[in-house]
């Protein structure tokens, strides 16, 4: 094992692995260590006292950022997963500070985030005895985490967490709460060193790869005249960028991204047609019915993508690529499975996929998407009246970026347009919450993106609603000087809300006009510079301004209220379905 190295420290453990006596809570930081974590996001509480207690001697190793909220935390922690692709960590105490991970541990899950979740619990002897700030935190998160465990003594502390991250990383990603009794951080135990794991019986992280189904899969390939790749964060999960692309190169495949595949492929990819889903691009929406091989990687065809599953490409044959064996056929019925990890399937289908170019076919989808042009992507990057729209904002913002910077955002109409209009050249640059759809999300996980990536131009879109969910993390990056730009997309509405109450509730609108502070003057509370724009005209030198600044900066822009986002697929109908206006 590494020794440890700091002034006034004495390491715990000898490399002749000789067992030394240590408490509980310097087994978590030492396995932390092994494990190559720098960054935990957390907030202390009396349960998980001792851990903080012992962390006091690994400032060095250890960088911990103390949030305003545990949810914070952990939406940080999915962040800074996200764009670094390691896992995140979070640090919890008991009862309501455990409590406060379920929004983020249930988004982690669903969005396959590696999140490794340690809280504190009361002493093992006040177990079920409705203890102060107990709460039964196992039973509570079993359905929204890959695994978790409780542990009652400190013995079991270093393969637990050993396990945690094993399994948190691998196959398909997730989150792993580990909790921790008090009297199991404070008890001594013979610490052997910490060894990784590599392997546990009975969990098999990725299925079997079976060649026929590969040898199937490029047959449907070889013969299709419309074949079309739906591609997912699987491939961003996976690491298979650089196979991605040589296989949709080679077979010369129009492609399209669900909201969580977004910068898997670079936007201005040849062969990329755009965005699946709800908000989507009209082409790739609506080729899904006009397909005849439908290829699926590392996607989960989510509602948002598939609208009415008895009219989904019900003409096509479907291939789908995954490493959750789950997923195949829980929705859409696959004519050929392929389970495995995409990173280690997709050269294999490669190499018996004949070199292709459907260029007639993917002219088709070039004049549906010069229809999305005329009847909205104009008006919405080019706006004619004198309110300023979001794409218009997005249109700026890629200007300056050129595509290079990471892009968290919150939910709401600001999530779509982002997502719609960003362009991203890098793979990890877009950090949104998906499957749980979460309000708050995009200012804590701007902050843990940006400890993921430092180096990186970190860009926290959010609006009016969602930000003042999660606003007190402004204290986060007063505190610790995370340099993420804030733009907030004002409407004074809570926008899609609002939108789905005016197309289909008759314009009554109930509860949805939202009052906010002044964000500039609430900034400067927290020493953060800002600028609020509400006129054209100064726009774009009040991105820049936000961007050249040496730090945090945050920028509200005042956008039109009613406006809304455009293609639409409403709920209960098919993709083909999908409207224009």
């Amino acid at each position: 094992m590494n020794t440890i190295q700091k002034t006034g420290y004495k390491p715990q453990v000898e490399e002749r692995g000789k067992a030394i006596e240590i408490s509980g809570s310097k087994a978590v930081l030492e396995a932390l260590l092994e494990e190559g974590v720098d960054t935990v996001f957390g907030y202390p509480g009396g349960a998980i006292m001792p851990i903080y207690d012992a962390l006091y001697d690994y400032n060095s190793q250890l960088k911990h950022i103390l949030v305003r909220h545990e949810q914070g935390a952990i939406h940080a922690a999915q962040g800074f997963a996200r764009s670094s692709g390691k896992t995140g960590v979070v640090f919890a105490t008991s009862g309501p500070g455990a409590t406060n991970l379920v929004t983020g541990l249930a988004d982690a899950m669903i969005d396959s985030n590696p999140i490794v979740c340690i809280t504190g619990q009361v002493f093992a002897s006040l177990l079920g005895t409705d203890a102060f700030q107990e709460t039964d935190v196992i039973n509570i998160t079993t359905p929204i985490t890959k695994w978790n465990y409780q542990v009652t003594d400190a013995s079991e502390i270093p393969e637990a967490i050993a396990r945690a991250f094993h399994i948190a990383a691998t196959g398909r990603p997730g989150p792993v709460l580990i909790d921790i009794t008090k009297n199991a951080q404070l008890q001594l135990f013979d610490y052997m060193g910490y060894k990784k794991c590599s392997h546990i019986r009975s969990y098999r992280p990725e299925p079997e790869i079976r060649n026929e189904y590969i040898e199937k899969a490029a047959e449907l390939i070889n013969q299709a005249q419309k074949p079309f790749v739906l591609f997912g964060q699987g491939v961003i999960l996976g690491k298979a960028e650089a196979e991605f692309k040589a296989f949709i190169e080679k077979a010369g495949i129009p492609s399209a991204s669900t909201l969580l595949g977004l910068s898997a492929l670079p936007s201005d990819h040849s062969l990329y047609v755009g965005m699946l889903g709800m908000h989507g691009n009209y082409a790739p929406n609506v080729m899904t019915n006009e397909c005849d091989v439908l290829i699926a990687v590392g996607m989960r065809f989510d509602d948002r993508v598939t609208g009415r599953l008895d009219q989904y490409a019900k003409q096509a044959k479907i291939i789908h690529l995954d490493i959750d064996p789950a997923e195949i056929d829980k929705n859409v019925k696959t004519t050929v499975p392929v389970w495995g990890n995409c990173k280690k399937t997709l050269p294999l289908l490669t190499e018996l996929v004949k070199s292709n170019n459907h260029g007639a076919w993917l002219d088709q989808f070039r004049e549906l998407e010069k229809e999305e042009i005329k009847e909205v992507i104009h008006n919405e990057l080019n706006p004619s009246g004198p309110v300023m729209t979001m794409g218009e904002v997005i249109k700026a913002l890629n200007e300056l970026t050129n595509g290079d910077a990471i892009i968290t955002t919150d939910v709401g109409q600001h999530q779509m347009v982002a997502s719609r209009y960003a362009k991203f050249n890098h793979s990890k640059s877009s950090v949104t919450s998906g499957g749980l759809g979460t309000m708050g999300f995009g200012l804590p996980a701007a902050i843990g993106a940006w400890y993921g990536a430092p180096q990186k131009t970190v860009i926290a879109i959010v609006g009016d609603g969602g930000f003042q969910m999660t606003l007190q993390e402004l204290g986060t990056i007063m505190q610790f000087g995370a340099k993420v730009k804030i733009i907030i997309l004002n409407n004074e509405f809570l926008g899609m809300v609002r939108q789905w109450q005016q197309l289909f509730n008759e314009k009554r609108y109930s509860f949805v006009d939202i009052t906010s502070p002044d964000f500039v003057a609430l900034a400067k509370a927290y020493h953060i510079e800002g600028q609020k724009v509400s006129e054209r005209e100064d726009l774009k030198e009040a991105l820049k301004k936000a961007i050249d600044h040496d730090g945090a900066y945050l920028l509200e822009v005042m956008v039109g209220k009613e406006n809304n986002v455009f293609p639409m697929v409403t709920q209960g109908s098919s993709v083909s379905d999908i409207r224009l206006k």
